[in-house]
Formats: structure tokens, C-alpha cells, sequence
């Protein structure tokens, strides 16, 4: 089967800089990469031959000799990449900054301390909670280092030893003589897997891994205001790390049960208070409640629906700060849905001094009682 064209291969053209066929490479490399791509079982082929066309243009040298003989090469025998796998590429000279930038790796593997992993938890409070925080406990399962062998994975009076083929060091190192140059290649360490040292006697309680399943305890310390959606990040409460790293952090995400009565807007209160005819026109004092507990204030005479009274500093505490949001208490007029001969009566006679005209052909008089409050 015919070779397709390098330049064809990378997307780019002919006359394309070298920084231009790095970038092209990058993008292929990260879309096609076998280990970011096990379902696919034709990610291996593509991968290879992105990687060919990238070893043979990204050199200067080659690339001349490309452009003047073709896959041939110079000699006539191509440029000595036919026998090569996937994870050749991937430890070639020059691969290594490339396979950074994209997976982090460089195709090396990792032998030092590794972090632990970062948990996630969601907890749902009361809404009076969240306005003036609160502390919980929580119970989470997580990986914890092992208290036998602290970590280790030896059994207790054994060590962990350096392993004698890589030297600790958790990989090997082994030179290839190809066509075109020596290639040094870089794999994990058979006897290790890639750790630097063997534990020759396993810790009964961890069997080796160093860490062990738990189930721990946590108290959480919500402070006040809050809100919905919140995030709270507890240092070192995540999974333990292993050889020696650090753990991982917890993360709480906070769900604000809805009130009955309050909504929240920003960090003030809001709530609704309906209120009676004779109110809204005479004016009263009222009761209302607050997140501390009941308050009074005065409606004043010829109060209309929808007007919002302000109770100054009832609302929520400003997270992490000082002072206090303020409770908005908006007024509902309620018309009477039924009323007996006497109250009809009266609300007649009070028409008729008002110098309201009432008829058959005009709007009923719930209608109009409707519309001039709003129910």
C-alpha cells in the first residue's frame, strides 16, 4: 500500500515553517494518541503515520532530502521507519517536549510522589442555615495511607528496596540503530512496574499499595451567607497520595433548601405579606417574621398592592464580611371572595360617597373592586 504524502499526512503545505508543522503535529497527535484512543482500533495506524511524516519534515535535513527523493529517501530504502511501533515514536529524541505539552507525560512515566486524588461531596442545608452558617458532619469513603506500614507497602520491620534493574529510578533506558540516526527509547521498568523500588515481604494490611478504603468522618464548617451552588474546599481531606505525596482535597458543593415563606436575592430577604382592604386604606401595624424571628412595623393609610416595605439589616450576612442584607416585605391586597348582605351593603354605600356609579351596564362590582386592588 502506497504511502499518502507527509505534507498530505500533517495538513499543511509544501512551503510551511517549522513552528507550523509542530502546531500541525500537536493537534493530530493529542486527536490520535492510542492511549487516548483505546476504542479506536485504527488510532495506532494514524498515530504512526502522523509520527513518521512529523520525524521526517520537522528535521530539517530529512525534509530536504524528502522534498528531493521522496519516501525513497536518498538511499533508496525509506527513511527506517517500517519496523517501528507506536510507542517507539512516543520515546524518540525531540518527541519528548511535544508528548508535554500535550498529555503532561512526554512518554515518560511518572516514579516520584503522586498527589492524591481530589473527592467531591454535595451537602443540602436549611435556608436559615446557609444565612448563618452552621457545621456539619459528613461521613466519606476515601483512600487513606496505610497505618501499618505508613505507606510503604513493606511489612512492618522490612523496607522497601531499590530495585536493581532501573536503579530506583523506575524506567530503562535502551539505544536503537536506525537509517538515519541512533534513537535512544525510554520504558517503564518490568521489574518495578515503574515505582524505582520492590517490596520483597507485602504489608498484610494494605497487601503492598501503601493505602487502604476508609470511611472517615469530617466536620464541615459552613459559614455564613452561603448561597446556593457554593463551594467549599477543605485542604487535604481528599484521597491520600501515594510514595510519599501529598493528598488530594475535599470539595463540598452546598444545596439551600427552598423556604416556605423567604426567597433570597443576593443577600437580601424576600417575602410576600398579603394584607386586608380595611388595612391597605386605614393602615396597620403588622407582624411579620424574619430569619430572627417576628418583627413589627407600620402600614401606612391608602396602601396600595405590590408596594415594598424595607426592614433594614434582616437579611443575609455578606459571606466572609461584615454587615447584613435587608428584608423586603412586598404588600398583596386581597379581595374578598365572599362577603355577606351587611358587608355588601356597607361596600355600597361607600361607592356611592366615593362618586362611583354603579349600574347593569357598568363593570360589576367585584370586577371594579378587582381591578382597583389588584386581586
Amino acid at each position: 500500500m502506497s504511502k499518502r504524502d507527509y505534507y498530505e499526512v500533517l495538513g499543511v503545505s509544501r512551503d510551511a515553517s517549522q513552528e507550523e508543522i509542530k502546531k500541525a503535529y500537536r493537534k493530530l497527535a493529542r486527536k490520535y494518541h492510542p492511549d487516548a484512543n483505546k476504542d479506536d482500533p485504527d488510532a495506532e495506524a494514524k498515530f504512526k503515520e502522523i509520527s513518521e511524516a512529523y520525524a521526517v519534515l520537522s528535521d530539517p535535513d530529512r525534509r530536504r532530502q524528502y522534498d528531493q527523493f521522496g519516501h525513497a529517501g536518498p538511499t533508496g530504502q525509506g527513511f527506517g521507519f517500517e519496523d517501528f511501533n507506536w510507542q517507539d515514536f512516543a520515546n524518540f529524541s525531540g518527541f519528548g517536549d511535544i508528548f508535554d505539552m500535550i498529555f503532561g507525560t512526554g512518554g515518560r512515566y511518572r516514579t516520584g510522589p503522586q498527589r492524591g486524588r481530589d473527592l467531591r461531596v454535595e451537602m443540602e442545608i436549611a435556608f436559615e442555615e446557609a444565612a448563618f452558617g452552621v457545621e456539619k458532619e459528613i461521613t466519606i469513603p476515601r483512600v487513606e495511607t496505610c497505618d501499618t506500614c505508613g505507606g510503604s507497602g513493606a511489612a512492618p520491620g522490612t523496607s522497601p528496596k531499590t530495585c536493581p534493574e532501573c536503579g530506583g529510578r523506575g524506567q530503562v533506558s535502551f539505544a536503537q540503530q536506525t537509517s538515519f540516526g541512533r534513537f535512544v527509547q525510554t520504558r517503564p521498568c518490568h521489574r518495578c512496574g515503574g515505582r524505582g523500588q520492590i517490596v520483597e515481604v507485602l504489608c498484610h494490611t494494605c497487601h503492598g499499595s501503601g493505602r487502604v478504603e476508609k470511611r472517615r468522618r469530617i466536620k464541615v464548617r459552613i459559614p455564613a451567607g452561603v448561597d446556593d451552588g457554593s463551594r467549599l474546599r477543605l485542604a487535604g481531606e481528599g484521597e491520600a497520595g501515594s510514595r510519599g505525596g501529598p493528598p488530594g482535597d475535599l470539595y463540598v458543593y452546598i444545596r439551600v433548601r427552598p423556604h416556605k415563606i423567604f426567597e433570597r436575592e443576593g443577600n437580601n430577604v424576600v417575602m410576600e405579606l398579603p394584607i386586608t382592604f380595611a388595612q391597605a386604606a386605614l393602615g396597620d401595624e403588622v407582624e411579620v417574621p424574619t430569619l430572627d424571628g417576628k418583627s413589627k412595623f407600620r402600614i401606612p393609610e391608602g396602601t396600595q398592592t405590590g408596594t415594598v416595605f424595607r426592614l433594614r439589616g434582616r437579611g443575609i450576612p455578606y459571606l466572609n464580611g461584615h454587615g447584613r442584607g435587608d428584608q423586603h416585605v412586598r404588600v398583596r391586597v386581597v379581595t374578598p371572595r365572599k362577603l355577606s348582605d351587611k358587608q355588601k351593603k356597607l361596600l355600597l354605600e361607600f361607592a356611592k360617597l366615593s362618586g362611583e356609579q354603579l349600574s347593569s351596564q357598568e363593570k360589576s362590582f367585584f370586577k371594579k373592586m378587582k381591578d382597583a386592588f389588584g386581586g
